[in-house]
């Protein structure tokens, strides 16, 4: 599923609210999940899995086409771990047993 696609099956299900209104409740959401990460906070909702970040240090790594060795900078990843909820019903278990 893509954004759109999100916002689409949101404004369905919710024929009170315009889908522009959808469209920027999505938005938010979304821009503010990314403004904790940053600020290296970590994110969590409930049921549904929370976000954070890792910190990778510099390596030496290879190149996959002529194996050769490449340095590979420090970098910030963003990382997501799901809820108990959501990884019960992705392997077909009972939700709140």
């Amino acid at each position: 599923m893509i954004k759109s696609e999100l916002i689409q099956r949101v404004a369905q299900a919710n024929p009170h609210l315009y889908q522009r209104d959808v469209e920027r409740i999505i938005n938010t959401v979304f821009g503010e999940i990314g403004s904790a990460l940053s600020r290296g906070d970590r994110v969590e909702l409930r049921g549904f899995g929370a976000f954070s970040v890792k910190h990778r240090p510099a390596r030496t790594g290879r190149n996959p086409r002529s194996g050769a060795p490449v340095q590979v900078s420090a970098k910030t990843v963003p990382y997501f771990k799901t809820g108990k909820e959501l990884r019960e019903r992705l392997n077909g278990e009972e939700a709140g047993g």
